[in-house]
């Protein structure tokens, strides 16, 4: 009894910090399937700025599943993102030095639990081109489903 309490404490807390995960700003939504009961299905656009590199933008858009499950917390959202990366700023050719190879930069949870959504970063060297693909996991099944937008980088000799 004591174990089962243990792990159904434990199981609330992964969901609480899975929950507050994501980092960005919602700019807007639209609905786009009536629900009866609850709120209906939309498409939301959110917004974050690269952590590593000042100066870039990127705008997400992705499916959120409403009704009865949506309400609480319990559906699976689609495994379909579209997204768009840009200079908004002066970037820091300094700081692309340091960058780690694939680097994670954002990450919403897609399903209660073990689904996420998530942009990862790469940086083109060769090409002084920063690369931002967003794409669903899940632990045991992803989703071949991507988007990637890129973000030129002059770099002065």
């Amino acid at each position: 009894m004591k174990r089962v309490l243990m792990i159904r404490t434990a199981l609330w807390g992964v969901l609480l910090t899975v929950s507050f995960w994501s980092s960005a700003e919602e700019i807007g939504s639209v609905n786009y399937r009536f629900k009866w009961l609850g709120p209906s299905d939309k498409i939301m656009v959110e917004a974050f700025d690269d952590p590593e590199v000042s100066g870039v933008t990127c705008y997400i858009s992705r499916a959120e599943t409403g009704g009865i499950k949506g309400m609480v917390g319990l559906a699976e959202n689609a495994a379909k993102a579209s997204l768009s990366c840009r200079q908004i700023g002066v970037i820091d050719t300094g700081a692309l030095k340091n960058l780690k190879d694939q680097q994670e930069v954002f990450s919403a949870r897609a399903s209660a639990i073990f689904k996420t959504t998530q942009v990862v970063r790469f940086y083109d060297k060769k090409r002084s081109v920063l690369v931002y693909l967003t794409y669903t996991d899940r632990i045991v099944d992803g989703s071949p489903e991507n988007a990637i937008s890129i973000v030129p980088v002059k770099v002065l000799p």
